[in-house]
């Protein structure tokens, strides 16, 4: 079993910026790929930024251009640098790791507000 723990999340004003932090308690190198989902109230989780285990990226159309996805293989570590943060960004933030066999593994989520 791999735990995921989120990090980083918290109250800022709109234009500010983030970074999330999601640990894993083993080698993120046995995922093919981690990501960042999100889910704000009354809406489903989606997703917003994906890394594979190659490094190859996806991001949402919404977070495009303002989200930085990112990986520490050595520190067992997935980074979000979020800027240019928006009131329509908050939402509790789900980091994600997917296998090859078997069910993805969930973070517990962290929250973020963005003030307008």
């Amino acid at each position: 079993q791999v735990q995921l723990v989120e990090s980083g999340g918290g109250l800022v004003q709109a234009g500010g910026s983030l970074r999330l932090s999601c640990a894993a308690s083993r080698t993120i190198f046995n995922f093919n790929a981690m990501g960042w989902y999100r889910q704000a109230p009354g809406k489903q989780r989606e997703l917003v930024a994906a890394i594979t285990r190659g490094g190859s990226t996806k991001y949402a159309d919404s977070v495009k251009g303002r989200v930085i996805i990112s990986r520490d293989n050595g520190k067992k570590t997935v980074y979000l640098q979020m800027s240019r943060l928006k009131p329509e960004d908050t939402a509790v933030y789900y980091c994600n790791g997917a296998v090859d066999y078997g069910p993805d593994y969930w973070g517990q989520g962290t929250q973020v507000t963005v003030s307008s």
